[in-house]
């Protein structure tokens, strides 16, 4: 078993070219290419030449390892977090309501129509890690992403729904 690069190690990777180890967790390093900034390089990887080894001086502990499951699960399962919703929405119902007199309305609990908003969320947020994860070129990735930040951009109307503020959507920030 190759042994673990510690924080400071130097290495030359074949597409990205020369780096600095800036932080190690269970699976990854976090390296600082000169090029193409911070990316994060499994401790598997063997492609790539080791110009200097800083032995690593710390094991990960067991919080570390917990969180970092947690964010693998939560990146590539399908399955939803809790979120909350507003408490002034409880048992709230949510009215579809057409122009023709004549029609009927449709009523739905407002908590369905918010779970479903929080499944296209969490989707998303799938789609966007394997987007990031795949073999794109750069190029398309970043075309990718900047539709995904336009469709959550799209959702925010939604927002209201949420208790809480860092569960909801958020697009493309203005630069005014």
């Amino acid at each position: 078993m190759e042994k673990v690069l510690g924080i400071g190690s130097r290495v030359k990777h074949p597409a990205f070219g020369d780096g600095v180890v800036i932080a190690a967790d269970v699976a990854a390093y976090r390296v600082c290419f000169i090029t193409y900034g911070i990316k994060l390089v499994g401790k598997e990887y063997s492609s790539w030449e080791i110009i200097e080894r800083i032995e690593a001086d710390e094991k990960v502990s067991f919080s570390e390892a917990e969180r970092s499951l947690i964010k693998i699960l939560r990146t590539w399962s399908d399955v939803s977090e809790v979120v909350p919703l507003g408490d002034k929405w409880k048992d709230g119902v949510m009215i579809l309501k057409p122009g023709d007199d004549q029609l009927k309305s449709k009523e739905i609990p407002i908590d369905t129509f918010f779970h479903k908003i929080v499944m296209v969320r969490d989707r998303l947020r799938v789609m966007e890690q394997r987007i990031n994860a795949s073999e794109l070129n750069d190029e398309e990735k970043v075309n990718l992403q900047q539709y995904i930040t336009r469709i959550y951009g799209s959702l925010t109307t939604f927002n209201v729904l949420f208790r809480n503020k860092e569960d909801q959507f958020t697009g493309e920030k203005s630069d005014s």
